[in-house]
């Protein structure tokens, strides 16, 4: 049961990844020559470039992506906040998958979400991204807590 859970969030995470890709390419026609590549912390662009950069963060989540796939394969290879014994070794990996996979969800949308604000700020510059960081990073912080309360629990 676990194998065919991690195998539909696998695909699920390949699919937004997917749809990110679809995302930009669809907008990148129709955006302008110059387009935001950074924001304040009130919203406002404050740096500009080619549209090109409209590939910059597609690019980041599918390294991310890379990054993720490789650690999930090599789990002994990550850095555990607690000492791996033979006693709780399959309690830390399987907390490990779980949370990698939650966590790159939760990154491309915060990807997507900042790609969608970046296109729509480049033909209007009074619009508000539709998630708000502080809520994205929020999420993230959060899912850490969590994250470390497991981890301690079955160490």
């Amino acid at each position: 049961m676990e194998n065919i859970l991690f195998t539909v969030f696998d695909i699920f995470n390949f699919g937004l990844l997917i749809f990110f890709w679809w995302f930009t390419l669809k907008h990148y026609k129709n955006l302008p020559q110059r387009i935001p590549v950074h924001f304040d912390f009130d919203g406002k662009a404050d740096n500009f470039g080619s549209k090109k950069y409209s590939f910059l963060t597609p690019l980041l989540g599918t390294a991310l992506y890379c990054f993720f796939v490789y650690a999930l394969r090599h789990p002994e290879t990550a850095n555990f906040p607690v000492e791996i014994t033979d006693g709780n070794k399959s309690a830390q990996f399987l907390i490990m998958e779980i949370f990698l996979r939650w966590l790159f969800v939760l990154v491309i949308l915060i990807f997507m979400n900042g790609q969608d604000y970046m296109f729509r700020y480049s033909f209007d510059e009074k619009v508000k991204p539709k998630v708000p960081l502080s809520t994205a990073l929020l999420s993230v912080i959060g899912s850490l807590i969590v994250v470390f309360i497991f981890v301690a629990i079955f160490k």
